[in-house]
């Protein structure tokens, strides 16, 4: 069984979650307790040392990440809940956490405690907290870290070091400045919505490229542009006249 705590200041809130998880496809969680506020949650957690934390971001006059900070380990699982899709949506995604919006959808509950069986090793999770809790305090900067997921676990890496990215199929090939290559089982649109506010642009169907790395650009139907690791790419005539904005602007 997994031993749960959900950490909520909404009572109808934590009622709802503590019903849903009746459910039988949540028949593996065990809810250890529930609590509403901060102070309450840093007693219970160091108390009954939980395998996963339902935890909601806001908490009266403290929020979930100050919490986190202050305990001297993160040794469970976490799935953030919040009524908010704010900037703090954007870095768990980046930090590959799962989060659930409320009202919670009880069919993405679900396909959220399906991942958990996939465990994470210790080493994992410290590092997705410590990509987690880096983007929250650097959110108006471009350059992130991003958690991209691998078959043996994941892979960390800020979004600086990324030339672009290319989609093959239901797959991309993500690029390095150090001439690394990693495929990922995720598509190139995934990948879109994650770095658009990282100064990356789609300049083709197949190709998001990182606006750091262009040197040149010849002009042409839609143009080629060349990459600094000497990657030369064709822009889309339909996306020529915004790419051409975009990288005046950079």
């Amino acid at each position: 069984m997994i031993r749960a705590l959900i950490i909520d200041d909404e009572p109808h809130s934590t009622d709802r979650l503590t019903h849903l998880l009746s459910a039988p496809e949540a028949h593996t969680i065990e809810i250890a307790g529930t609590c509403h506020t901060a102070e309450e949650a840093f007693t219970m957690i160091e108390k009954e040392k939980p395998d996963l934390v339902f935890l909601d971001v806001e908490l009266g006059d403290n929020n979930a990440f100050e919490l986190l900070r202050q305990l001297p380990e993160i040794n469970f699982e976490i799935i953030f809940i919040t009524g908010h899709e704010q900037y703090a949506v954007k870095a768990f995604r980046f930090s590959a956490f799962d989060y659930l919006l409320k009202p919670i959808d009880p069919e993405l509950l679900f396909q959220a405690l399906e991942r958990l069986s996939v465990r994470l090793t210790r080493q994992e999770r410290s590092q997705k907290m410590e990509t987690l809790l880096y983007n929250l305090s650097h959110g108006e900067k471009n350059n992130k870290r991003i958690c991209i997921p691998t078959n043996e676990g994941f892979t960390f890496a800020e979004t600086q070091d990324i030339i672009r990215c290319e989609a093959q199929a239901n797959y991309t090939v993500i690029y390095f400045s150090d001439q690394r290559k990693i495929t990922v089982s995720r598509t190139l649109k995934d990948f879109e919505h994650l770095l658009e506010d990282c100064n990356f642009y789609r300049v083709h169907n197949s190709h998001l490229v990182n606006l750091k790395y262009v040197k040149n650009y010849k002009r042409g139907k839609g143009g080629t542009i060349l990459l600094a690791d000497g990657t030369q790419i064709e822009v889309s005539t339909r996306r020529k006249d915004d790419f051409l904005k975009k990288i005046s602007g950079f």
